[in-house]
């Protein structure tokens, strides 16, 4: 009887010991969320023809840690994706205040490319290098950081056709040196080739921002 009175009561202290080690876990896990829930992202999209699905994936993991989005793009109302996904707009891009976020982040598609050669665009990520804001793109939107002068000796990826590497030529033409990688890294500018890689990629925006 003494023998399973000793076993019951230090299952009970175990018991204690274990919950206690899961409630602190939990708290240092909220305690992460709550820095990431301060921050902002401005997602970038074509009005017509942008992903659909990067901007799904990478909309629902920054928003799952918590940061707070904006989408932006050239004209105000219900932008469409290449495959027929509508998004309501917040803003135009003219009206994006580097200073209200975090992360500015380019969705590709091929209506990407009516900000490569967009001046407001590439003053706009111009402002956020020099503000140390994180700067992302995926697919074909790299070409527009390149446009805009960042990647001058950054490491950085984009999409490529097989047979035509035109894009990789913008990329190495603005200074960039590619990598032959789903997503690259080089301090707070992220770059990923294309919709297979936009889990990895919004999951590295998201340990930029936490960094």
């Amino acid at each position: 009887m003494k023998f399973k009175f000793i076993s019951l009561l230090i299952l009970a202290l175990m018991t204690i010991i274990l919950s206690g080690c899961q409630n602190s876990k939990e708290q240092e896990e909220i305690m992460s969320l709550e820095v990431l829930t301060q921050k902002n992202a401005v997602i970038v999209i074509a009005f017509q023809g942008f992903q659909d699905f990067e901007y799904s994936e990478i909309r629902q993991i920054l928003e799952y840690a918590g940061i707070k989005i904006i989408i932006a793009s050239s004209l105000k109302g219900e932008a469409q994706g290449k495959s027929g996904q509508k998004v309501t707009v917040d803003m135009i891009i003219d009206e994006v205040v580097p200073e209200d976020f975090d992360a500015l982040v380019f969705i590709g598609g091929p209506g990407a490319l009516e900000y490569v050669d967009n001046l407001s665009v590439h003053q706009l990520i111009q402002q956020a290098v020099n503000k140390d804001k994180v700067l992302a793109a995926i697919c074909i939107a790299p070409e527009i950081l390149a446009q805009a002068g960042v990647l001058k000796e950054k490491k950085a990826t984009v999409w490529s056709d097989p047979v035509d590497k035109s894009t990789i030529e913008v990329l190495e033409k603005g200074g960039a040196e590619y990598l032959d990688q789903a997503v690259v890294v080089d301090g707070k500018i992220v770059t990923g080739n294309g919709p297979e890689a936009a889990t990895e990629f919004g999951q590295r925006i998201v340990e930029v921002l936490n960094k």
